[in-house]
């Protein structure tokens, strides 16, 4: 009964501090005090309000940065797997396009020719086949009607081609051009030069020559381009005289070259 007495007088003691306000307030006893609370409290709203707002930019800066490193990252491996697409469609149409050009020469019709695959180029150029495709030592290995080398070393499935620039590699070759002809015998140097030597110093022999095959060694044909000449050697009183010849493409731009059977 006490605790209820002490509960009916606080209510009775709220409702008339809350009736005073009230009262006050519509009479306009209260506004000087609500000014001053206003001025205390607006500066603490207005930093909590600025607060807000920036550490809601971070968190949006934040959120968009996690999805840009996100778009970013997904935007590099499709980068990355259009590339491989790309290089892989490129390698296929070089193929395609030696293939069709090797069909137009004459030599698919006269020789049996294993299309390879260059997979290294150094000293030696390094195929794809070997042993796996019946490839054998001494076989000669061309580009359209062009000679790049003569098969050296024969593996399971792969195999090295000697090129002519090597400075093992030596051919009976002739040279043509509009003074007429002339014979030697093309000796490789070191780096991609070749020299032609054992020329007869009555023989016409120019720069811009087309020097080819003579067809003396084994399986190589007669009439392939090896190079052509870029600078003549003459000594008088000399019973020989030598030409420069360079190759007439760079080898390391190959993608397929022909290998064949026989001649």
């Amino acid at each position: 009964m006490k605790t209820l007495l002490l509960d009916f007088r606080l209510f009775i003691t709220l409702v008339l501090i809350s009736s005073s306000v009230l009262v006050l307030d519509k009479v306009g006893w209260l506004n000087f005090p609500k000014i001053v609370v206003q001025t205390v409290t607006t500066p603490i709203q207005y930093g909590i309000y600025e607060s807000t707002k920036v550490v809601g930019r971070q968190f949006s800066f934040l959120t968009e940065a996690r999805f840009a490193a996100q778009q970013n990252v997904a935007l590099k491996e499709q980068l990355a797997g259009l590339v491989l697409d790309k290089a892989r469609i490129q390698r296929e149409l070089n193929e395609l396009t030696a293939l069709s050009n090797q069909e137009s020469t004459l030599l698919p019709r006269a020789y049996s020719l294993i299309p390879t695959r260059v997979i290294g180029v150094g000293r030696y150029l390094i195929l794809d086949h070997g042993t796996d495709k019946n490839l054998q030592p001494g076989q000669a290995v061309l580009y359209k009607d062009q000679y790049v080398g003569v098969v050296r070393v024969v593996s399971g499935n792969t195999s090295q081609v000697l090129l002519p620039s090597d400075p093992d590699s030596k051919l009976s070759v002739f040279s043509q051009g509009e003074a007429g002809r002339s014979q030697g015998i093309l000796i490789g140097q070191f780096g991609s030069e070749m020299l032609m030597d054992k020329i007869l110093h009555q023989e016409p022999i120019n720069i811009g020559d087309l020097v080819y095959s003579e067809g003396l060694e084994g399986e190589l044909p007669r009439g392939l381009i090896i190079g052509k000449v870029s600078q003549v050697f003459t000594r008088e009183n000399e019973v020989f005289k030598q030409a420069k010849v360079e190759g007439v493409f760079d080898t390391k731009n190959l993608d397929v070259v022909f290998v064949m059977e026989g001649v």
